[in-house]
């Protein structure tokens, strides 16, 4: 992320590839990252940019999922969370409470029957469903600090019933579901709730956002509805049209750029240019 200068960004929103979730499997293999161990090395390369980037107590968001697969005629739990969780904090991150993201419409099925894996209802060989989604919440050192009475942090304030519910460890927010021809199993777009909630949480009015698996652009498009400032990248230059028609005729304030390179890939960056 050459473009994006030393601790100049706020607040990173994002969701990257999940390792081991077949959807992604493409991915990893166009990056030579074919085992669990390097898929995870392979985020890592975006980790240590996105540590390179933040302000001091700036905070990172990362919504990731754990997989389910099985080799070699065994079942195993890949637990994408807290490898990410030990990658963050061997970067020197804190690590903050996680949210606990339950999707009630996007269940697994399995093979039309249900969401449960296994044997039905017989004991013991059923697995529990996965069912949850992680969002990490780390921050680079102490928290950020503020002049006394700052007006833009006190213009960004959110009421109690917002902190009573953003602030709880599970979040019920339904998932959506893919429209974009093509690029179904490519791009994984969460519900603009996501977003909107973390960057109020975590961000003021006129901070700068950075999602590095920018997809179809929810976070830039909530980023620009709440007043702030944002980069992002994504590899797949064919989602540009995506993300203006996901931003409507605000896309005119968005600046594509095909310069930018993220882990020696050429990708497509996208820069608000507001304030």
């Amino acid at each position: 992320m050459s473009e994006v200068t030393d601790e100049s960004v706020h607040l990173t929103v994002t969701s990257p590839p999940y390792p081991m979730v077949s959807i992604w499997d493409d991915s990893f293999a166009e990056a030579s990252a074919p085992s669990y161990d390097d898929m995870h090395e392979y985020l890592n390369e975006a980790w240590r940019e996105v540590r390179r980037v933040l302000v001091p107590g700036g905070i990172a968001c990362i919504n990731i999922g754990d997989a389910t697969r099985t080799s070699k005629g065994v079942f195993h739990l890949y637990p994408n969370h807290s490898r990410t969780i030990e990658n963050f904090e061997k970067l020197g991150f804190v690590t903050l409470p996680y949210v606990l993201w339950k999707k009630p419409t996007n269940r697994p099925h399995y093979k039309g029957k249900g969401a449960f894996l296994g044997s039905g209802f017989l004991p013991p060989n059923a697995y529990v469903t996965l069912d949850m989604e992680y969002i990490l919440i780390f921050r680079k050192g102490p928290p950020r600090s503020f002049p006394p009475k700052d007006p833009r942090r006190y213009d960004s304030k959110f009421t109690k019933k917002e902190r009573d519910e953003w602030f709880s460890q599970v979040w019920t927010v339904p998932g959506v579901r893919q429209d974009m021809d093509g690029f179904e199993r490519r791009v994984a777009a969460f519900p603009e709730e996501i977003p909107r909630r973390l960057i109020r949480m975590f961000s003021i009015l006129g901070d700068t956002v950075l999602d590095p698996f920018l997809g179809s652009g929810t976070t830039l498009k909530v980023a620009m509805d709440l007043d702030r400032k944002f980069v992002g990248y994504e590899k797949l230059p064919q989602l540009t049209e995506i993300v203006k028609r996901k931003v409507g005729v605000k896309h005119r304030q968005v600046k594509f750029l095909e310069q930018g390179r993220v882990i020696n890939e050429l990708v497509a960056s996208t820069m608000l240019e507001k304030g």
